[in-house]
């Protein structure tokens, strides 16, 4: 049974940082390609960024510049480090984990962005 794990949620003020972490036991974790997304109240869940197993990311345009995403391979973990948040980026984030026809999802972790 693959287990994937999100910490790291919470609630921020504008302008506030918060780091994501995600825990994935798929052997070997190297291999997998790592992606957080987000689904907002009545909205779709979308793409936020996501790192390959040679460490190439891609972001959503709308978090270009503000969120980083690293990972850990001898941790098995994923982050994403997030800066300068808004209300707009107040969502769900879940973690995806991928390797060929294999696809894991975890839980969510609530990020809230308000004064």
């Amino acid at each position: 049974q693959v287990h994937v794990v999100e910490s790291g949620g919470g609630l921020v003020q504008p302008g506030g940082s918060l780091r994501l972490s995600c825990t994935h036991s798929g052997r070997p974790f190297s291999i997998w390609a790592m992606a957080w997304y987000r689904q907002a109240p009545g909205k779709q869940r979308e793409l936020v960024a996501g790192i390959t197993s040679g460490r190439v990311t891609n972001y959503a345009d709308s978090v270009k510049g503000r969120f980083t995403i690293s990972r850990d391979n001898a941790k098995k973990t994923v982050y994403l480090q997030m800066i300068n948040l808004n209300p707009e980026d107040t969502a769900v984030y879940y973690c995806n984990a991928r390797l060929s026809e294999q696809e894991h999802w975890g839980q969510g972790t609530q990020v809230t962005v308000s004064s």
